[in-house]
């Protein structure tokens, strides 16, 4: 008798269909000095504030999601770059440059082609992208020194709008 529960219970998991996770991680870079931080928020990102030593490397990020800034990591400097999406517009890259100590420029790619470069294009390079079609930035994660951002990474996900304005990731 449990011999035939046990094959039954078997047979069942066998045929239900496997649950669809659409997430990945883009490994970080960098030198990875200093404090760790994560930057999340609730709903889509809707805005990217980058900050940078003049013709060199970055010294602070700030996501906005749904229309309400994230706390700034890294430390004002000099000009602000920005670059605010369109409504069902997503970050789907980010490529830049790295070395030991700092990351040296940032460029983030949106669905419909638009860039918002700063930084300096100097030193190694990386490209990050979501493995799965329907996946957008989600958040990013890294660590910084108070001087600048030393390593960064990116978490890839697929974003569900319900009626309600409420996400869900898959």
């Amino acid at each position: 008798m449990f011999f035939l529960l046990f094959f039954a219970v078997l047979c069942a998991s066998c045929l239900a269909k496997p649950a669809l996770v659409h997430y990945s991680y883009s490994r970080a870079v960098g030198g990875g000095s200093g404090s760790a931080f994560s930057i999340a928020g609730q709903g889509r990102i809707t805005s990217i504030r980058l900050w940078e030593v003049p013709s060199s490397y970055i010294t602070g990020i700030q996501l906005q999601y749904n229309n309400s800034w994230t706390a700034r990591v890294g430390r004002y400097y000099g000009a602000v770059h920005q670059l605010d999406l369109f409504d069902d517009e997503v970050i789907v890259q980010i490529s830049g440059k790295y070395h030991s100590n700092y990351i040296y420029q940032l460029i983030f790619v949106t669905s419909r082609g638009r860039s918002l470069v700063a930084g300096q294009p100097t030193q190694k390079s990386f490209n990050f992208y979501p493995i799965h079609m329907d996946a957008e930035l989600r958040l990013l994660s890294g660590r910084t020194n108070g001087a600048g951002i030393t390593a960064l990474g990116a978490h890839w996900a697929a974003v569900y709008m319900h009626s309600n304005n409420a996400t869900a990731s898959k």
